[in-house]
């Protein structure tokens, strides 16, 4: 069951709804701030109200400054679970993205569970504490993101959600910053192309949407330290606590980069020497240094390599977390090189010299500890590995015994362009197996073409249904998946460990107990 289908399940306790109306809040005062009442209900603060995010605690959240316990209602909805990522917080975030509540009756249906108000004081905070933080004008992110880090944000979506559709929407799309996220003027915004013959190129972004033709790409993007937080619950490593969805799919527009370089004066002589393209942000810290990193020419370069300088993501403007007003997006390589904001390209015959193309973003031995660490030793993260996850049922759920089936769901990707062909999943620990099905599309809808062989940038979802194994108590759910080179993932973290925490693709499992009736 999607989020969406979850939500509009509210139209079943309509009825509901109406019964006890008589008994609750008038339905206006659930729209309206807490300002324009005159309610006895008590007042509480926001910490209270972050305190009730489970059944045993009791579910509470917030809407236009009241205060809501949806316990009862959230214990007898089949979406429960999915209603319980907006717990202890506000429910306008959610709302905003299904119109289906912009209706009286949901409202009504809210009302029965009011129980108090939100101070002023917490409804006005969030205005007041902006001050002279470089983070403060970075865009506002939706609740349900896991966030891993504030300043610079890095965050990811539950599981559950990431795998909901194909398509992956730019709210809950990994997000992966360095650095503060610049302000930029599309108006005033020029792209720097330097180190071709006929010298520095400037273009601005209606020059990029103009004369060049467009070209979309589907295409996944996937953070290196992906699932990072397995290998760290093995050794401790250096790095964000990631889970298993610092990974999405979307569909990039642009300009291929190839003309733009074509365009510049790349040529016959250029390619005798050119070995790499850099790619700079807009992105600084505080000594004006900017993100930067480079790839190989051969890629930037070729008609089947699909390199995008984007101004689109899903059909819509680069959104400000995701590179406004233009990125270069770099289908089956590494998300470090996808740079946002991009502000500068130079073509060389040697690597880009930035911190996170010669320090950071490498892989090295399970043996190498910080004490003999070499980064010139090993080469820059590239092309990643074929990587699955799943991402229901999550890690700890308990499943009726009732239920007889069990529906396993995931996505599965290859670096490379190397297409992923089966995924294999085991409900007893990998002692037996079965083959999940994959698909490249959202269930009911026409599914993409199979791509042409090199070039399979986009992830495939699998899933499987099938019997619960009898007299299990608990199921420890494992799934591998295969690309055409016939790549396969490794079955543990020991041999690929390494102090990074990068490239973490063995076996994932989950483990979930079985409750009787």
């Amino acid at each position: 069951m999607n989020l969406l289908t979850v939500l509009q399940g509210i139209h079943r306790l309509q009825d509901l709804s109406k019964e006890s109306t008589e008994q609750s809040t008038s339905p206006s005062d659930a729209g309206l701030p807490s300002e324009a009442k005159s309610s006895p209900l008590p007042v509480f603060n926001y910490d209270e109200v972050t305190k009730h995010r489970s059944l045993e605690d009791g579910i509470w959240v917030t809407y236009k400054g009241g205060v809501y316990d949806i316990t009862e209602f959230v214990a007898m909805h089949p979406g429960g679970n999915k209603i319980l990522l907006a717990a202890g917080g506000a429910l306008e975030p959610f709302w905003a993205l299904y119109a289906v509540h912009d209706q009286e009756y949901v409202l009504e249906i809210l009302s029965q569970y009011k129980v108090g108000e939100l101070s002023v004081e917490d409804q006005k905070k969030q205005e007041d504490t902006k001050a002279s933080d470089p983070y403060a004008s970075d865009p506002e992110r939706h609740p349900v993101l896991r966030v891993n880090c504030k300043k610079p944000f890095n965050a990811e979506p539950p599981s559950e959600i990431l795998t909901e559709s194909y398509i992956t929407p730019h709210v809950f799309f990994f997000k992966r910053n360095h650095l503060p996220v610049p302000q930029v003027d599309p108006a005033s915004y020029r792209l720097q192309v330097e180190g071709l013959p006929g010298g520095e190129l400037s273009l601005s972004l209606e020059d990029l949407k103009t004369q060049f033709p467009k070209h979309t790409v589907t295409a996944a993007m996937q953070c290196a330290g992906n699932r990072r937080s397995d290998m760290n619950n093995i050794k401790e490593v250096q790095g964000l606590n990631w889970g298993v969805s610092a990974i999405g799919n979307a569909k990039w527009g642009g300009t291929r980069l190839r003309d733009v370089l074509l365009a510049a004066g790349f040529g016959p002589e250029v390619a005798n020497w050119a070995r790499h393209v850099h790619f700079e942000g807009l992105d600084k810290d505080v000594t004006g240094t900017a993100y930067g990193t480079s790839i190989p020419i051969s890629k930037a370069i070729s008609e089947e390599g699909d390199v995008l300088l984007a101004y689109e993501m899903n059909g819509e403007d680069l959104p400000p977390d995701h590179g406004f007003p233009l990125r270069v997006v770099v289908p089956g390589v590494v998300g470090a090189r996808n740079v946002k904001w991009l502000g500068r390209i130079v073509i060389s015959a040697e690597e880009s010299a930035s911190h996170w193309q010669q320090h950071d973003y490498k892989g090295f031995s399970p043996g190498t500890d910080w004490s003999k660490v070499d980064p010139k030793s090993a080469p820059a993260i590239q092309e990643l590995p074929i990587q699955s996850a799943i991402t229901v049922p999550a890690d700890g759920a308990v499943i009726d015994r009732s239920e007889e089936t069990l529906t396993v769901k995931g996505y599965a990707w290859s670096g490379g362009g190397r297409e992923v062909v089966r995924v294999d999943v085991s409900l007893d620990g990998g002692n037996t197996w079965q083959v999940a099905q994959l698909r490249n599309g959202d269930e009911g809808e026409t599914t993409e073409p199979s791509p042409p062989p090199g070039r399979a940038w986009a992830w495939k979802l699998w899933e499987l249904t099938a019997p619960l194994p009898p007299q299990a108590e608990e199921l420890e759910i494992i799934c591998k998946a295969v690309d055409n080179s016939y790549n396969v993932q490794p079955d543990t973290i020991l041999p690929i460990w390494n102090l990074r925490g990068l490239l973490n693709n063995a076996w994932h499992r989950v483990k979930v107990r079985v409750r009787e009736d």
